[in-house]
């Protein structure tokens, strides 16, 4: 089995407790204790290239700084390290793009992987200009992505789709190293996309059986291309000395979240469009009592948080043990979070990582 870890770079701002909520659904203040200067982020990517991962995920939204700008920043403040880029493809023209990606690989050393984000809620997608539904805004995806493959080739080419037309394109300095490409969702019209344009199929952290169905038919999907994918999950990490520590961490965070905000969120997550949210959302049921839905998986950040709404809470060992878990079912790829990001990375990377070396093939 081999596994590829990779951190999160926290450009909302970061805390001791959880970040990433929105501000319809809190009446408390979404002032961070760490606000995402570039001198911090530059100390979360240095401690996680230090630490040993590969990448760091920089999302997208607009609670967030813009991820392009800010990782082409970090480019000289790290040696190695790769960015996880996550943008909308629904904002940005398909030859635009290819142009950025080639000059992010040259400007890096070939350092760019890229996360395609389809949508977010529909609110959020139409404060960006996007009106598209959801079935709609993952059939322009894989006209986006179709595009973007193309024009890396840089060859001429023309053409005219439901949702893009171009005429005359040519990406005149290709990338010397094409990126990899990230892909999520978990609908109908999601699968099929990654299936036939991703290079990994990423989900958010569901207990194993389920993520184990996932894949599987995604891979299904994928055989019917003739491809075959990598998979990676995103999960936070509560990892320490003991057991009892780590629940207790897990305590502390879940004790500072507003019941107000834990109500408002899971009504909004449940009416969701991204039928991802809705399962991060019925993974906890909105309810503080119940939230260990597999031996070391905690669903207490998806009480607030969209997104990625689980997390791995136990000793170190624990947590080399569910993430063997996950490598056993398939998953490659580990995208990792710790609040605060600059300490918790420090911390897997000395506690954790050298347990996952001794049993696994990690690169």
């Amino acid at each position: 089995m081999t596994v590829r870890l990779h951190w999160f770079l926290p450009t909302t701002g970061d805390d001791r407790n959880v970040v990433g909520v929105t501000a319809r659904d809190s009446l408390q203040s979404r002032a961070t204790a760490r606000p995402p200067t570039l001198d911090y982020l530059a100390q979360v990517a240095r401690a996680a290239e230090s630490a040993g991962f590969e990448a760091v995920l920089t999302p997208t939204g607009s609670d967030c700084e813009d991820s392009w700008l800010t990782t082409a920043a970090l480019i000289p403040q790290t040696s190695r390290l790769k960015f996880l880029v996550a943008f909308r493809p629904g904002v940005i023209a398909p030859p635009l793009a290819a142009q950025m990606t080639a000059t992010y690989q040259r400007l890096s050393g070939g350092r760019l992987l890229l996360n395609v984000v389809t949508g977010s809620d529909a609110d959020e997608q139409r404060s960006y200009g996007d009106f598209l539904a959801h079935d709609g805004r993952y059939a322009r995806t894989g006209e986006f992505l179709h595009l973007l493959r193309t024009a890396w080739r840089g060859e001429a080419y023309d053409f005219e789709g439901d949702h893009y037309r171009v005429a005359g394109g040519r990406l005149r300095r290709p990338p010397l190293a094409r990126p990899p490409v990230f892909f999520g969702g978990s609908s109908e019209a999601a699968l099929p996309v990654a299936a036939r344009y991703a290079d990994t199929y990423l989900t958010w952290g569901e207990p194993p059986a389920a993520v184990a169905r996932k894949i599987g038919r995604v891979r299904e999907l994928a055989a019917e291309e003739g491809r075959e994918l990598s998979y990676g999950i995103r999960l936070h990490v509560i990892s320490r000395d003991t057991a009892a520590e780590a629940w207790a961490e897990a305590d502390r965070i879940l004790d500072a979240l507003d019941p107000v905000a834990i109500r408002a969120a899971h009504e909004r997550f449940s009416r969701s469009e991204s039928e991802g949210q809705r399962a991060m959302a019925a993974l906890s049921g909105g309810r503080t009592d119940r939230l260990e839905i597999h031996p070391n998986l905690w669903a207490g950040f998806g009480l607030v948080r969209p997104g990625a709404g689980t997390a791995l809470v136990g000793s170190h060992e624990q947590v080399a043990e569910r993430i063997e878990e996950y490598a056993a079912l398939g998953i490659e790829h580990f995208v990792l979070s710790g609040q605060p990001h600059l300490e918790e990375a420090i911390r897997f990377g000395e506690c954790v990582r050298p347990l996952l070396t001794r049993q696994l093939s990690y690169l």
